[in-house]
């Protein structure tokens, strides 16, 4: 996919798909081709743009109905979030420690998530779309998320979730000193029958892969980062916890408690290919305060 050249227009997207459909006799036939071929357009989608008149064709251009308001599917309630990227296709903001990602649905629990939050966030800038994430972190694990702003995206950007191709990279700090010999934990994760928020390793669980690069190595902990192949629930934490490393604040998992109170894990970067043009972008969540500290501790104590 290597579309360079688009404009947006109010609900509309505008392209220009070249002679490849304004010299073709059957102007229509060809224009859809190309959005099959050129955009990758899914053929539900074309046949629902098709069906609610959101294809048009004009001179040289040829406009879609990507961005069509859509009710905003969550309540807003305000919380301070930061945003670290944006466009008319993405969002990409940073989830505090502490916060939920998205309503459980249960009504005992009132905490604003950061659902609520970028639904917020949508009101106040006149974004009429659903609120959508493409992927998932713990209650007490920081780091961006991204969010698809409206279908065209979203389909875009599951399917490269499938493909594995959204790159995820987290920081942690684990207790003890790790072994420059750890690189590579591959082992299959599954529900702990015993404890319902607990995972753990097991012959019969979902494969799981992680890879580790040691940092810094201090006296109690280590600094390491991480990159999954999968993303298993609690998927970091199972497996640093089951080579004999838990996270340091992390008790489900056997980490010894410290003043930081949650466990020691930041998503650092998030890396996505762009659902329109396919350019990769690369965004970097500077580390939380409480991490900070927590690692500036650990080497003082050295």
């Amino acid at each position: 996919m290597n579309i360079k050249s688009w404009k947006r227009r109010g609900e509309w997207l505008e392209l220009m798909p070249g002679k490849a459909v304004t010299g073709s006799s059957d102007r229509q036939t060809a224009a859809e081709q190309w959005l099959l071929s050129e955009l990758q357009l899914p053929e539900k989608m074309l046949r629902q743009l098709k069906m609610n008149q959101g294809i048009q064709l004009a001179g040289d251009r040829l406009r879609l109905a990507l961005f069509a308001s859509q009710p905003i599917d969550v309540e807003p309630r305000w919380a301070d979030i930061d945003v670290l990227y944006e466009d008319d296709f993405c969002l990409v903001v940073h989830k505090p420690a502490g916060m939920k990602l998205h309503p459980d649905g249960s009504r005992a629990d009132q905490a604003i998530t950061l659902d609520h939050a970028v639904a917020y966030y949508y009101e106040m800038n006149g974004i009429q779309a659903n609120v959508r994430h493409v992927h998932r972190l713990d209650e007490d694990t920081t780091g961006p998320v991204l969010y698809a702003k409206n279908a065209f995206a979203l389909t875009k950007l599951d399917e490269a979730m499938r493909r594995k191709d959204i790159g995820r990279h987290y920081v942690a700090i684990a207790g003890g000193k790790i072994s420059t010999e750890l690189n590579t934990i591959d082992a299959p994760i599954g529900k702990d029958r015993h404890h319902k928020q607990r995972r753990r390793v097991s012959e019969g669980g979902q494969d799981a892969v992680t890879h580790v690069e040691i940092m810094e190595v201090w006296d109690r902990a280590t600094l390491v980062r991480l990159t999954l192949d999968t993303g298993r629930t609690h998927q970091i934490r199972v497996h640093l916890s089951y080579a004999g490393h838990p996270l340091v604040g992390d008790e489900l998992y056997g980490g010894r408690s410290d003043s930081i109170g949650r466990q020691a894990l930041h998503g650092e970067t998030l890396s996505f290919s762009h659902p329109l043009t396919g350019a990769r972008i690369e965004v970097a969540d500077p580390w939380p305060q409480d991490f900070e500290q927590l690692a500036q501790r650990e080497g003082k104590d050295q």
